[in-house]
């Protein structure tokens, strides 16, 4: 085994798209731990929606082994992590087992909000921060810019900036050498009382439950028996090692050590991330201080598009859970739908990869609800309570109802700035600051509703700054608002999957534009089909699907119009009688298409 002092633990972290995927590839490739054949781009991002959508959502560690200028050889422990706002959890979890931060920045667009968030998080863990700029290959990289915006606005020192270009390899062993002479060393005792926090998991078929853990004190053997802190259940080692992209067995892990336990753990359930492992034989009685409770924003339902797979959703559902601490679910059911889970999410994207994993991973045919917020009522009686559910509504009970509010960091280009203040306006933002960060670019501060940032507000601001504006944002607590719960007919009937709770002012156009999603979904029947919006028994916005209409009048050429006008009014009856009790199905595609904006021509 390595000397504590020779062992270096840290992580890549930055705003999205700066490239710490491409470097961690770079960092593999120096410590030769992998065939340069088997050697691809992102080469971590192992599941087929981050390589197909080119983000991380998992984060991912790696040991490496390195000989450093002083002739010693040095054993590097990193983690590549997401940089989306809706994956922060992830990262404030890999933080957790690092004594370091490379903070990327790209020299091309500088520094925008997450690599602002990202630092706080470090800085919060007390991580050392060394800033690297990346990209210093590209024609367009600003050095000195950035140099100069690194002094500015995240107060460390510009000039001490790494530079580096992940895709060409320039400036790697510069950086390899800064992450050794830079970086403290892991603390920790390893003679004394194993302590070991569990910062990820994962579930696999063969083995069961796998175990990412960061070893604080002490150490673990295979063969040992080991107690979780927050149940008290204890298990036997099987294997234990440290990840070389794949795993490798070590036998032992000691003080300062990431790496990987499986012992046993069948369910799901058993694992806790944020929980603390210690020896059975010499336990320790105090845990380590674990991640703060993650708490969703965005909730929605999910159904099996068949009923009898909701066995099989459920059990998906609980793998995922392990995977993904942030996932928060719950019972749930339908008149429309039958039996299903109502999820919490982090964020809209959170929801969008959770619906892929559930389809891809675990071959899932499932529908999701619209996105609502948690609402806080007060009723007639007093009583607080919090919704995110429309279908638990008290319509008739209220006295007043709060919303949960927003602290919005939008930073771009000065040229964009009044399109963006615009949609802010629209979107019931209220401006709190803004600050130009240098000659080009602002720092623009709102506070608005959380729900009117669910929909549409992230695509559009990237449409309206062609892409170049960054935003991120943190809730701050509940503010008073008008509620009011629309409901949508189909054929006179509520259909109540689709109903959403709203702000009052928005019901009437948010209610247009779903009967008018829906009217491009439902298939035309023999008979009209009414699609309304209402609000109680008020009815607010209508479209109608005009039926097919076969030819009655086809075998009859020639002879008097009475022949045909009798032929035209019985079809008109027997539509007439289709219509009372004809039923509509509703497809799937037409409750996703309520969340998606239409393409606006």
């Amino acid at each position: 085994m390595i000397d504590m002092k020779y062992k270096r633990n840290f992580c890549i972290t930055a705003h999205i798209d700066h490239g710490k995927s491409t470097l961690a590839d770079r960092l593999i490739q120096k410590g030769k731990i992998i065939d340069e054949r088997k050697m691809k781009d992102q080469l971590l991002d192992n599941m087929d929606i981050e390589r197909e959508r080119g983000i991380t959502i998992k984060s991912q560690a790696v040991t490496i082994p390195y000989r450093a200028n002083d002739g010693h050889d040095y054993e590097l422990n990193f983690v590549d992590t997401p940089g989306h706002v809706d994956f922060s959890y992830e990262v404030s979890r890999a933080i957790a087992s690092c004594e370091g931060a490379l903070l990327l920045i790209d020299a091309t667009q500088g520094v925008e909000s997450q690599t602002v968030s990202n630092m706080y998080l470090a800085l919060e863990h007390d991580l050392t921060i060394v800033p690297v700029i990346n990209k210093i290959d590209l024609a367009s990289a600003d050095i000195e810019g950035t140099k100069e915006q690194i002094d500015k606005e995240l107060g460390l020192d510009g000039s001490g900036a790494l530079l580096v270009s992940a895709k060409t390899g320039q400036g790697i062993d510069e950086l390899m050498e800064a992450i050794v002479t830079r970086f403290p060393a892991p603390t920790g005792d390893p003679e004394g009382q194993a302590r070991a926090l569990i910062f990820d998991c994962n579930y696999d078929e063969y083995r069961g439950v796998v175990v990412h853990v960061r070893v604080m004190d002490g150490r673990i053997k295979t063969g040992d028996i080991i107690r979780m802190v927050s149940n008290g259940t204890d298990y036997k080692v099987e294997q234990i090692g440290i990840f070389k992209i794949d795993f490798e067995e070590t036998g032992i892990l000691e003080a300062g050590d990431v790496g990987y336990i499986i012992g046993g753990m069948k369910t799901v359930s058993e694992v806790r991330v944020g929980d603390t492992i210690t020896l059975a034989a010499n336990p320790v009685t105090k845990p380590l201080p674990g991640f703060k409770e993650v708490k969703p924003v965005v909730y929605s339902s999910i159904y099996p598009m068949d009923s009898n797979d909701y066995e099989e959703l459920k059990s998906a559902l609980e793998k995922l859970k392990l995977n993904d601490a942030s996932l928060v679910y719950e019972k749930d059911n339908s008149l429309a739908l039958g039996n299903g889970f109502r999820c919490g999410f982090l964020g809209l994207l959170h929801l969008e990869v959770i619906q892929e994993r559930l389809e891809r991973d675990y071959d899932q045919a499932v529908i999701f609800t619209a996105p609502s917020v948690r609402y806080k009522l007060v009723l007639n009686s007093g009583e607080e309570t919090f919704i995110d559910n429309p279908s638990e509504y008290p319509a008739g009970r209220i006295r007043e109802a709060e919303e949960p509010y927003i602290r919005a960091s939008i930073i771009t280009p000065s040229e964009y700035l009044g399109s963006l203040m615009e949609l802010c306006k629209q979107k019931r933002g209220e401006q709190t600051n803004m600050v130009y960060l240098d000659e080009k670019r602002v720092e623009l501060t709102y506070e608005m509703p959380l729900a009117e940032v669910l929909f549409d507000f992230y695509d559009k601001l990237k449409s309206y700054s062609r892409g170049y504006a960054s935003f991120d944002y943190e809730v701050i607590g509940y503010r008073p608002t008008k509620l009011v719960k629309v409901d949508f007919l189909v054929n006179g009937k509520i259909v109540d999957a689709l109903s959403q709770l709203t702000f009052e002012a928005n019901a009437a156009d948010r209610a247009h534009k779903v009967c008018d999603r829906l009217k491009d979904e439902i298939t035309r029947e023999q008979f009209k089909i009414a699609i309304q919006g209402a609000i109680g028994g008020q009815i607010i916005a209508r479209e109608t699907v005009n039926p097919v209409r076969k030819d009655v009048l086809a075998k009859c050429y020639g002879g008097d119009i009475s022949r045909k006008r009798k032929l035209l009014e019985k079809q008109k009856e027997g539509k007439k009688r289709m219509k009372m009790v004809g039923n509509v199905a509703i497809p799937q595609s037409a409750f996703l298409a309520v969340l998606k904006e239409k393409e606006e021509h």
